[in-house]
């Protein structure tokens, strides 16, 4: 049997664990630079307010109705993740993280096996060793997994946030009840393009003939078909290194000047170079991309990427960050007024791999440099040594105005109990 374990309204859940009261009240929280909405409690969603919404167009609502809004603290949210997590390692030896609030737990489906019982001590033990909620789905399959979490979050008062489809009625009755396009694993094309055929359930895609299926969303549309229908075709999936790694961020202000977005372009590049570190990989291409405001219709907008291939892989903040930066070169016009940057890394190969070049290859001075960096950075504070092209005095240039303490990492954040 598979369960899918999702932390209720996670981010919310976060803030209400240590703000009690905050329970029942609207809670949004805010993107990178309070920007827009990445989270909603099931009281501002109820409002109306809409995931991914520009914050400034709902200011009105928010003072009108006492929403609470948070800048996003991924410091707690990451570590609360973790405790949750550890929790359901102990249940079963067989789990995915599959992201920050959900996980896949595989167990054996044995004879006379309580599983609600089961759950049900899952979820009390989750709530009271971290104070988060959790909803739970379980069934044959991944797919019927998700969908039963699905019903269980939608009605936690008929299924006391546990829902199990163990019987070939109810995972029909589930499937003619879900959306096909809220079916996980069907995105937004494929989404379209089943709905100009009417199909607009679950179980009216499985329906549909194999060929079409495999002609159409490929050999994964039909593995998800047969998932649905109860024949296993999606399995444990170990955590793999990245194909590809990006740092992007938008900034507090506008920037006009080249020295300032090659500053930011720096800091990118390095952080991009240390998970390079980290997943012993390097990279043989990288893209830069700057863009303005969408927002600010009153300024002239501009968009623009680059890809550079690198004459060798390398996994070095410095020589990152000077291809980086040539980049930037390329691609900057004075007379805009820039909002956002990245750095992607692409191409990645294992540094153990390393072809060399015959006439140009990464500094090897540059591997002892670095790994002394990382384990001073490790130790000391991830920004104790950064490079001289980088601004020594800050970390990210965000605005964070609503943020909340970091009760669980920061020493000095910690609560305060008063008795």
């Amino acid at each position: 049997m598979w369960l899918l374990v999702d932390c209720n309204n996670f981010y919310a859940s976060c803030e209400r664990v240590f703000r009690p009261d905050l329970i029942n009240k609207p809670i949004l929280v805010l993107s990178n630079n309070d920007g827009c909405f990445i989270a909603r409690s099931n009281e501002a969603k109820a409002l109306g307010i809409p995931m991914g919404a520009p914050a400034f167009k709902y200011e009105k609502l928010i003072e009108e109705h006492d929403v609470k809004v948070f800048s996003a603290n991924f410091a707690l949210y990451g570590d609360m993740s973790n405790r949750v997590m550890n929790i359901l390692k102990d249940y079963s030896d067989d789990i995915e993280i599959y992201s920050i609030d959900e996980a896949f737990l595989k167990i054996d489906d044995k004879d006379n096996f309580d599983i609600y019982s089961y759950c049900l001590k899952m979820r009390s033990q989750v709530k009271k060793w971290t104070g988060i909620p959790i909803s739970i789905g379980v069934a044959k399959t991944k797919s019927l997994a998700k969908t039963a979490n699905k019903i269980a979050k939608k009605f936690p008062e008929k299924t006391n946030n546990i829902y199990i489809i163990d019987s070939e009625e109810k995972r029909i009755k589930a499937l003619k009840w879900l959306k096909v396009e809220d079916v996980w694993g069907i995105g937004r094309q494929y989404t379209k393009l089943l709905l100009s055929r009417n199909v607009k359930t679950a179980y009216e895609f499985t329906q549909l003939n194999d060929e079409w299926i495999k002609k159409k969303m490929t050999i994964q549309g039909l593995r998800l078909k047969d998932d649905l229908l109860g024949k296993q075709t999606f399995d444990l999936e170990n955590l793999q290194d990245k194909k590809s790694i990006a740092t992007t961020r938008s900034f507090e202000t506008l920037y006009t000047e080249l020295n300032d977005l090659k500053e930011r372009v720096t800091t990118f590049a390095v952080s991009c170079a240390e998970k390079l570190r980290k997943q012993k990989s390097n990279c043989n291409a990288l893209m830069v991309f700057i863009l303005t405001n969408q927002f600010r219709l009153d300024l002239p907008q501009y968009f623009k990427n680059i890809v550079l291939e690198l004459p060798f892989p390398t996994n070095s903040s410095i020589e990152l960050a000077e291809f980086a930066n040539f980049a930037l070169e390329k691609i900057y016009k004075s007379g805009y007024h820039y909002k956002k940057a990245g750095v992607v890394v692409m191409n990645l190969t294992p540094t153990n791999t390393t072809q060399l070049n015959i006439f140009n290859n990464s500094n090897p001075k540059h591997i002892p440099l670095m790994e002394a960096i990382d384990k001073i950075n490790k130790n000391y504070g991830k920004h104790t040594i950064k490079l001289a092209s980088q601004d020594a005095k800050r970390i990210w240039k965000m605005r964070q105005e609503k943020l909340s303490p970091r009760y669980t990492t920061n020493i000095d954040e910690i609560i305060t109990v008063k008795v």
